[in-house]
């Protein structure tokens, strides 16, 4: 297992690799990079292939064997990219024009891996979006040139096989899987007219009624376009550069649902604010929103777009799903102190809350167990390293580079779908090293004058704690009407109550021993004959229930206000008076 899903890092001290648990030790079979300048690295899809441009040459390894499959002198590379299957790798230059103003050298290069020779050189200005897409089976690959998308067929690469021209394309996004291929498109609006996304199935693109599904939005100046796993469904963050209402420097947000058979809707997300993140759970039917201003919420919405769970509010901007959809961490990182959530996701129950403090970068170890946390330059120049986690809590192995280097990057090797299977999730942290200390979280300022006194929580904000939005009662789907409710709720007091006279008949004059809280939820069954005690009995039940319900708020990580703690500490009095009171002492 030393070996498996080994890490690769790559910062001042050149390049290597790590094996991943429980050994992590460096990796012999991949030689390590020592120059100081490697500008970007790549793995393949499936983990097999390793590349790197160390300043000098573009070099890619067969990871398994360890050994040195081609190099291409391009020492100026600072992306690199596999095609899907492995049969292509891209690699891209800064442009630059010739001294004279003449148009310069193409600087995206198509390399055929088989043969190690140039299949096609393009001319790509721009590093954002610089590398074709392709589909998973290599059948097609597309990339914008001057606002159309070009499509090739099975690497061929010398004829454009179709164009989809609207009016000015300046996003695509190829649906991930098997064929058929769809491809989602974003056209910004211009003078007037609103910005839409479209969805097309390939190579169908005539017109504006071939089209699988349309959404058309006036508050766009960018978009981002997720496509779930199983290429059934597409989410449209829209995003506008400012917040015309001045509520927000973040501009302003709006999640939008697309689905290839057509339907879409606006999912409405019941906080105000930012949306910081989206993810789809693998299993494709569901996905997580953190949004609105902090502390964050965050919800699961079913295809429906109709929320599962609220996971209540706190300091999260981010969402990362388990590769198998298992768990699911929610997570406060950049300018929040990096606390995580960790939840499973079948039970919606909380795991773990471990916190890794400046991280800079999170992903999931493909065998859905294990976690790296990361703080890289140039986001954060001091105390530069990596911890690998167990989902539990629990950190496995810290390493932290020396304070005169930097660490820029650190990334799992991939693995196919399928390798690692899915394992039953654990709630007990699993051991680690020795617990990391972790920074006290700072105190807040009291004025000299409250300095001794006792602290009294004065939150700005209550935080709302997590709950279940699946209709759970009366085994249908839909909710329980108010009065269907009500009248529920007066058949369970009417159950308990009769069930509490019984208990009563059988124990006679031992009613102590009744657990609490039965004592406390039913209705009193039994009167003592003093229409002035039961008045009292009466209000001493009602005090406790209350109590009750505060424990089980503060249990759910409600922050209580001074008055509701000090309720809670007469509870014991309360419980005295009350069996007195019964007793007839």
């Amino acid at each position: 297992m030393g070996s498996l899903f080994p890490l690769a890092v790559r910062g001042s001290e050149g390049l290597y690799m790590v094996n991943g648990p429980p050994s992590f030790t460096e990796s012999v079979a991949f030689q390590r990079d020592s120059g100081k300048n490697c500008k970007a690295v790549a793995f393949s899809r499936d983990g097999s292939l390793f590349a790197w441009c160390n300043g000098e040459k573009v070099n890619v390894v067969n990871v398994t064997r360890a050994e040195l499959l081609c190099s291409f002198d391009l020492p100026k590379a600072v992306c690199l990219e596999f095609s899907p299957k492995n049969t292509v790798l891209a690699t891209w230059q800064v442009y630059a024009t010739g001294k004279d103003g003449t148009a310069g050298v193409p600087n995206l290069q198509l390399h055929d891996l088989r043969t190690g020779k140039c299949l096609k050189s393009f001319i790509q200005k721009k590093m954002q979006n610089w590398c074709p897409c392709w589909a998973d089976d290599e059948s097609v690959c597309a990339r914008n040139v001057n606002n159309e998308v070009h499509f090739f067929e099975n690497n061929n690469f010398n004829t454009i096989a179709n164009k989809l021209h609207l009016q000015k394309v300046s996003d695509f996004v190829l649906s991930p899987g098997t064929q058929p291929t769809k491809v989602a498109v974003y056209v910004p609006g211009s003078k007037g007219a609103p910005s839409f996304v479209r969805l097309y199935q390939y190579p169908n693109f005539g017109g504006p009624q071939s089209a699988l599904a349309n959404k058309s939005f006036f508050k766009a100046d960018k978009v981002t376009m997720l496509w779930n796993k199983k290429a059934t469904a597409v989410l449209v963050v829209a995003s506008t550069e400012v917040d015309k209402t001045g509520a927000s420097y973040y501009g302003e947000q709006t999640l939008h649902y697309m689905a290839a058979n057509g339907e879409s809707a606006v999912v409405q997300l019941p906080k105000n604010g930012p949306i910081y993140d989206v993810a789809w759970s693998p299993n494709s039917v569901e996905f997580c929103a953190v949004y609105g201003f902090m502390p964050a919420k965050a919800t699961v919405f079913n295809l429906k777009c109709d929320p599962v769970f609220d996971f209540g509010t706190g300091p999260r901007n981010a969402a990362f799903y388990s590769p198998h959809g298992h768990i699911l961490v929610l997570a406060g990182f950049g300018n929040l102190r990096g606390q995580m959530e960790v939840w499973d996701v079948k039970n919606y129950k909380l795991i773990s809350k471990p916190v890794a403090s400046d991280s800079t970068y999170f992903a999931w170890c493909p065998d859905g167990e294990h976690i790296v946390t990361a703080t890289c330059a140039p986001r954060l120049r001091v105390s530069n390293g990596y911890k690998i986690w167990h989902y539990t809590g629990s950190v496995l192995h810290t390493h932290e580079v020396p304070s005169n280097e930097e660490m820029w990057q650190v990334s799992w090797q991939p693995f196919p779908d399928g390798v690692f299977p899915e394992r039953a999730v654990r709630y007990q942290a699993v051991p680690g090293e020795l617990p990391a200390a972790e920074p006290k979280p700072a105190q807040a300022y009291r004025p000299p004058a409250l300095r001794n006194k006792p602290v009294t929580s004065s939150k700005l904000h209550e935080d709302e704690p997590p709950q279940n939005m699946k209709p759970q009662l009366g085994g249908g789907d839909k909710p329980l009407s108010k009065t269907a409710l009500k009248n529920q709720r007066k058949h369970e007091a009417k159950k308990a109550a009769k069930q509490e006279a019984k208990t009563d008949a059988n124990q006679g004059p031992a009613q102590a021993t009744v657990p609490q809280n039965t004592l406390r939820d039913t209705v009193p069954a039994m009167t003592t004959g003093n229409p002035e005690v039961d008045k009292k009995i009466k209000n001493l039940k009602k005090k406790l229930k209350a109590i009750e319900q505060l424990k089980e708020q503060a249990a759910a990580g409600k922050q209580l206000e001074k008055n509701q703690v000090e309720k809670i500490q007469k509870e014991a009095g309360l419980l005295k008076e009350l069996e007195d009171l019964e007793l007839g002492v």
